[in-house]
């Protein structure tokens, strides 16, 4: 009798096992879907730098290269320079890499430049002034307009392709010197690299 509960107990004991795996499942399964769920997205947030560009049409060559320069001598030349920015900002224009053998004659050639609209580089034929910028400034005082921040000029640049016109004219000044003053600026050099510059709003 003894031996037939034990058989008894070993077959109930074999089948509650897979019985109470089935029940742990079954909970398992109930408790992944007992909740309400909702959800919602915002998609497609990106960041992207603007950009901006500042070109002119001198295709490498000097506006101005003068050799023989006589008192009283003057000359007119035009560059356009071309804004291609995604952003606003604006255009100053200065002076870098100053070569002055003589201090007397960089201040003895004055220069103005007019900013507008028409002509090209080296030919202002069709050329519209819409200010001035720079009114008989002498080349030594040009000079000091290193940098964008002491710059001359306020052009607003807005976002695009935008293009305007410069109009440099220099003249070779000896108002108020004496003749020895003159003939000791024969010889002399003076230089400047000018240089436009564009910088976001």
């Amino acid at each position: 009798m003894l031996h037939s509960s034990t058989r008894v107990a070993k077959i109930i004991a074999a089948c509650a096992t897979p019985l109470a795996v089935v029940a742990a499942g079954s909970m398992v399964w109930h408790a992944s879907y007992a909740a309400f769920t909702g959800q919602t997205r915002n998609a497609g947030n990106d960041w992207s730098t603007g950009s901006v560009a500042l070109t002119d049409d001198d295709k490498g060559g000097a506006m101005f290269q003068v050799s023989n320069m006589l008192p009283g001598d003057t000359q007119t030349r035009c560059i356009t320079v071309t804004a291609n920015a995604s952003v606003p900002g604006t255009v100053k224009g200065y002076a870098v890499n100053p070569t002055f053998s003589s201090s007397v004659l960089s201040n003895h050639i004055l220069v103005t430049v007019l900013e507008g609209s028409g002509g090209s580089f080296q030919d202002c034929t069709g050329f519209t002034s819409q200010g001035t910028i720079a009114q008989g400034v002498p080349l030594a005082t040009f000079a000091q307009a290193s940098n964008y921040a002491n710059g001359i000029g306020n052009w607003a640049v807005a976002a695009g392709t935008q293009t305007r016109t410069y109009q440099v004219t220099w003249k070779f000044d000896t108002t108020g010197m004496t003749q020895s003053d003159i003939d000791g600026l024969q010889g002399a050099h003076a230089g400047i690299d000018m240089q436009w510059e564009l910088q976001s709003s």
